[in-house]
């Protein structure tokens, strides 16, 4: 009888210790659902107004995983609005509202590929291998002999989220009226050869290559050599010489067209 009673009473030891057991479990599980709730509510409801207001393009160009990512990123104050090329000034001010920041806006741009190579550039192998910039550029740095050459492989044209992009005679040709500046294309481009510049800009210099006048016409037909005639034609002192390419400065460039004209390699093109 004894041992029976003994038995009974551990019985109810157990029984307690695992009601006790139960009731912290289900307690903890109360509290976490309403510390969840309570510590990010407000985030979460900033995320799904900033989300009304961003472009929606979900380009990637901001660097994040989509308009969501960056939407999370901005709420918790780990994103500038400067990352986003897609979405409007207006919309901008309103985001910036939201989770408390100045915003002020920037200068329009637009990407531009900085090579006129392509076919006119010399290759130093015949490249046979899977598609794509990224895969041409881990053979041996590229078939093309030029370091700063446009692969012309189209990784770009793949991610353009608007199609602005194409690839003519072995370059990547970017149609300013459709370009929405997300800046995908920059960041897929192993050679860095896609550039952003004002909307208003009316030329361009398509070479990336610093590598002197005779070096740069032994690897392509069309490359800057580096003359600074542009910078010595311009009328406005738009233009300096740098590291052996022009470096137009747009806030005096009045679209005269002068360097285009005088360009003997016809590197410097219209927008």
């Amino acid at each position: 009888m004894e041992m029976i009673l003994c038995a009974s009473v551990q019985w109810d030891k157990v029984g307690l210790v695992l009601g006790i057991i139960a009731a912290l479990a289900v307690l903890f599980a109360v509290l976490i659902l309403i510390v969840t709730k309570v510590c990010h509510i407000n985030e979460d409801e900033k995320v799904v107004k900033i989300l009304e207001h961003l472009a929606g393009a979900n380009c990637g160009g901001c660097g994040h995983t989509g308009c969501e990512g960056f939407a999370q990123c901005l709420a918790c104050g780990k994103a500038s609005l400067d990352d986003c090329k897609v979405t409007s000034e207006e919309e901008k001010k309103e985001i910036a509202k939201l989770i408390g920041v100045e915003f002020s806006a920037a200068e329009p741009t637009v990407a531009v590929a900085k090579c006129s190579g392509g076919v006119n550039a010399e290759d130093r192998y015949a490249y046979v291998g899977n598609d794509g910039c990224v895969f041409l550029n881990q053979y041996l740095g590229g078939l093309k002999l030029c370091r700063t050459a446009c692969l012309g492989g189209g990784s770009c044209t793949e991610v353009c989220p608007v199609d602005a992009i194409k690839i003519k005679d072995g370059v990547a040709v970017v149609d300013k009226t459709v370009c929405i500046s997300c800046g995908a294309c920059m960041r897929v481009c192993p050679r860095g050869v896609i550039e952003r510049i004002p909307s208003k800009a009316a030329v361009y210099c398509a070479c990336s290559t610093n590598c002197r006048g005779k070096e740069t016409m032994a690897f392509c037909k069309q490359g800057c050599i580096g003359c600074g005639l542009c910078a010595r034609t311009c009328p406005n002192g738009a233009i300096t010489m740098k590291d052996n390419l022009p470096v137009f400065d747009y806030s005096k460039c009045t679209g005269c067209m002068k360097c285009l004209e005088k360009c003997p390699r016809h590197v410097i093109k219209t927008m």
